[in-house]
């Protein structure tokens, strides 16, 4: 694992926070998939949400209630994709554990079923082999 020093999320000194709490933070992805798309880190430098003490994972699931509220509010999507990228494997390149938190907006994409799903775009859409 990347050491501290070079870490995004720890070098920054944790710039442009909009929502923190003990265990955590919140910030806006510097490169968003959507309008509002965002991220919640915890403070602690680990790579896996597996890595993390029940109270650290209860915090970073209370500041995405949080930015969820924050977002419906400012932004009103339409709905609302999680989640994490855990493991090379599973596309982490950031080593330090973050959650998204993606807004959805209606006609944001023409078919949105099968949502985070198309990481596997063969297997994405379930719906047309189901008999």
């Amino acid at each position: 694992m990347p050491n501290q020093s070079t870490c995004p999320f720890c070098a920054t000194g944790q710039t442009g926070v909009v929502m923190a709490n003990d265990h955590g933070f919140a910030v806006y992805d510097s490169h968003p998939v959507t309008p509002g798309h965002c991220l919640i880190v915890p403070k602690r430098h680990i790579a896996s949400f597996f890595e993390a003490t029940g109270e650290e994972q209860a915090a970073l699931l209370g500041l995405v209630a949080g930015m969820r509220e924050l977002l419906l509010a400012e932004r009103n999507p339409d709905g609302f994709n999680i989640g994490i990228n855990d493991g090379l494997a599973a596309g982490q390149t950031v080593m330090h554990l973050h959650v998204h938190l993606i807004p959805r907006y209606a006609g944001d994409t023409e078919d949105p079923r099968g949502g985070v799903r198309w990481i596997m775009p063969v297997k994405a859409p379930y719906w047309k082999n189901a008999k």
